[in-house]
């Protein structure tokens, strides 16, 4: 590995004076935590496993970094460069949320302070072993590694070092691992203003090598990514290989705005090496051969940071305006937040008083919706979906209506059609002609005869074919009711986030609003059934005085067709309007109507007509040897 003493001026070449000021304020933003919330400028080195990313990130930052051939790394590594007065290396562990609460403070707690780079190898084998990364156990870890280098000469910098990504799983990298180490390079290299170090490997082809697809799909344009090609001592001289990576160098193939750099790093089987030594190699690779034909721009370590140096200017000044606005906003909010807070409440007195005022702002927030006063900055707009759901009165007249229209279309089980090809309103309803519906009503009337006489009918069967006619009330109901229901539940939901903070409001609406609208659906559910059964289970009855009405009424409809048909047919016309008649004042039409026009209102006296007509009828067939003496008259 390389051996560094730890006062080294390496990484003052990333940090020209011109930067320094913007990535001091940078910094400052890093220290007050603002990166949990904002996308902040930063380094990251991402390639696919082995493909020499951890000696790029060193000899970019001059920290040595325990690099063995036949290692990858495990896991996130942040490399925080800080300006202070006091020197030393902190290393410490960030807990991914997965985490449980027992781990994330187990892991929280491993913190560890050095004098020098010499103990870093050792120290992060101990890391690794508290994330639980062991040989024949855990392989990939999402926490995160951070190694804060502070020093009065050390400029403001992040660079991370990301786990290499896997094409294919093995023994010892399940297909778990290949997914969860995807997952954690994809979630860096999607922050906006982080500046992508996508390393190739020279010694497979990189049209192969998942980065660049990778670095694409976050950066579609290559605004933001460098492409770093690596070991290019071991493709063959002359061959079509090397002359394949040259072009790929000169940012002839995969393109991208920052272009492409070539680093030649040491062989890690040579043992211990210093920076010195490790340049003096690279400079005399890229002096021979067909890479000396390269700017020097493109090739070495030297030139690379000042490339670095660059860009991160360029990506800093680009990013400023709109890190700015969102720094604004996220205060915006937070000063929102706080304000919604209200005044401390530490002591029983305070919160019994707090909640006593959330109370009241909800239930003149309820009541004004209730009444349809909608005049309160929380009912917002209108025409916004948030709008009409916080707007209660309004949502439950228009589930009533669309209700009671549901109900007058889709309520019946048998829909009587001329044909039975005819479209219905509900899926669920019977298409059935006038005639194929008495005909299962003879049937069903077989079935059902008890004391009644021959063409009566026993009255259950009313019962029968009511409550299959009215079986769709159930479903139509309790859809309407549960509707209402949710609507309820989401105004009150959206009330108490709109008078409290979030932890306030999702422990109001856990603890108090859905527990309640539970029961209040428990009790809806029971009211429902409670008014659906007698139409389910009872018998029919009515004392209102339509139905009598109503009865004769679709008698009457029935007999006048009847009697239309047979004037029709006696006077040979095919309409009752027939001219002819019309012209002799003989009105077909009105004749017909004045046939069956009279009707009985009272329904005890109609019952008793049609009592009075069977006892009679019963009478007559009975005397059948005296046919002359009818109930007592002298008729005939």
């Amino acid at each position: 590995m390389v051996l560094r003493n730890f006062q080294t001026d390496v990484l003052q070449d990333l940090c020209s004076a011109e930067q320094l000021d913007l990535l001091n304020s940078i910094d400052t933003l890093r220290s007050q935590g603002i990166s949990h919330y904002i996308s902040l400028p930063q380094i990251i080195v991402c390639g696919d496993q082995s493909s020499g990313k951890s000696s790029v990130l060193e000899a970019i930052s001059g920290v040595g970094f325990p690099v063995k051939s036949n290692l990858c790394t495990r896991f996130p590594t942040e490399l925080v460069l800080r300006k202070h007065t006091h020197v030393g290396v902190r290393v410490s562990i960030v807990p991914h949320h997965s985490r449980s609460d027992f781990e994330q403070r187990s892991l929280s707690d491993f913190c560890e302070q050095l004098d020098s780079f010499e103990g870093l190898p050792i120290l992060i084998e101990k890391a690794k072993g508290a994330m639980g990364i062991t040989t024949h156990g855990k392989a990939f870890s999402n926490d995160l590694l951070r190694i804060e280098v502070s020093g009065p000469d050390r400029p403001h910098l992040t660079i991370v070092d990301l786990p290499g990504l896997i094409h294919s799983e093995t023994k010892q990298q399940s297909a778990r691992d290949v997914q969860l180490v995807q997952d954690v390079v994809q979630s860096y290299m999607k922050e906006p203003r982080s500046v992508i170090l996508a390393v190739v490997s020279a010694k497979n082809d990189f049209a192969n090598q998942i980065v660049l697809k990778l670095a694409r799909e976050a950066d579609p344009f290559g605004k933001r990514t460098l492409g770093i090609i690596t070991k290019p001592d071991t493709l063959a001289a002359g061959s079509e290989s090397e002359a394949m990576f040259v072009s790929l160098a000169k940012n002839l193939d995969v393109e991208f705005r920052l272009g492409w750099h070539v680093l030649k790093n040491m062989d890690m089987d040579k043992g211990q090496w210093t920076l010195e030594q490790r340049d003096v190699e690279e400079a005399n690779f890229f002096s021979q051969s067909i890479w000396k034909d390269l700017p020097t721009s493109i090739v070495g370590i030297e030139s690379l940071r000042t490339r670095l140096s660059k860009v991160l200017l360029s990506q800093i000044a680009t990013e400023l305006p709109s890190l700015i606005r969102e720094i604004e906003d996220k205060v915006d909010q937070c000063r929102s937040r706080l304000q919604r807070l209200g005044e401390p409440r530490i002591t029983i007195d305070e919160q019994r008083s707090y909640l006593l005022n959330i109370s009241q702002s909800i239930q003149e927030l309820v009541k004004a919706a209730i009444d349809g006063t909608y005049n309160d900055p929380f009912f917002g707009d209108a025409r916004s979906t948030n709008g009409y759901h916080k707007r209660i009165r309004a949502i439950v007249q228009n589930f009533n209506e669309e209700f009671a229209d549901r109900i007058g279309r889709q309520g019946h089980y048998r829909r009587i059609c001329e044909h039975t090809d005819e479209q219905t309103p509900d899926q669920h309803q019977l298409r059935v002609t006038r005639e194929d519906y008495i005909k299962h009503i003879c049937h069903l009337l077989k079935r059902t005869r008890g004391r009644e006489l021959p063409g009566t009918f026993n009255p259950m069967i009313v019962r029968d074919l009511f409550l299959e006619q009215c079986s769709p009330w159930e479903r139509l109901t309790r859809g309407h009711t549960d509707g209402v229901w949710a609507a309820a539940r989401e105004f009150l939901a959206l009330v108490v986030k709109h008078v409290t903070d979030e932890a306030t409001s999702e422990a109001l609406i856990d603890e108090i609003i859905i527990p309640a609208c539970d029961s209040i659906k428990t009790e809806m559910n029971a009211k429902t059934e409670e008014l659906l059964m007698p139409h389910q289970k009872g018998h029919p009855i009515t004392y209102n005085h339509y139905f009598t009405e109503t009865l004769q009424k679709i008698r009457a409809a029935r007999q006048e067709d009847e009697i239309s048909k047979i004037l029709q047919q006696f006077f040979g016309v095919d309409c009752l309007k027939d001219p002819y008649y019309s012209t002799h004042a003989i009105n077909l039409e009105q004749l017909a109507k004045t046939l069956h026009q009279h009707s009985e209102p009272d329904m005890v006296r109609y019952a008793s007509i049609e009592a009075l007509d069977c006892m009679l009828a019963y009478y007559k067939v009975t005397l059948r040897p005296y046919p002359s003496d009818l109930c007592g008259s002298d008729r005939k």
